[in-house]
């Protein structure tokens, strides 16, 4: 398979259309996106695998006219990969469904917390504000 534009077109939309389903909060376009981005890549891989040619069996065929198998391996463990990845993104999204009716990924409570600290411009009470010694000052006084 020679790569042409087409190809590199619709892998770059399965990319871009998976990366954006990733950032959403439902563990089933979590999913989803997990899948399509996957198959993007494969496409990616078959795209630089170069032109079609013989069995990369050594003693039948000429060196030159041969396929790399490379990328092919590549693809298949991608695939394991997927397989992997989206078992785990199910049973996460199920046992979300047993606990909370729902899929939806909830927000930490420490994450708010740090946030809200964050848009006050506030520290806590173990944050000690130390220079350092090549700056003549061993602490910043308040």
């Amino acid at each position: 398979m020679t790569g042409n534009l087409t190809l590199a077109i619709v892998a770059a939309v399965l990319i871009s259309s998976g990366v954006y389903l990733l950032t959403e909060r439902s563990l089933t376009r979590i999913l989803v996106g997990v899948l399509v981005m996957s198959n993007g890549v494969n496409v990616l891989f078959l795209i630089a695998s170069g032109p079609a040619g013989n069995p990369p069996l050594i003693g039948l065929f000429a060196g030159e006219g041969m396929a790399d198998p490379l990328p092919q391996a590549m693809v298949l463990t991608a695939i394991v990969i997927t397989m992997a990845v989206s078992a785990f993104v199910v049973t996460m999204a199920y046992r979300s469904f047993q606990l909370h009716g729902n899929d939806e990924v909830s927000d930490d409570i420490e994450d708010r917390r740090i946030r809200e600290l964050a848009e006050r411009d506030d520290v806590s009470d173990s944050y000690e504000d130390i220079r350092f010694s090549d700056t003549g000052e061993d602490r910043v006084s308040e």
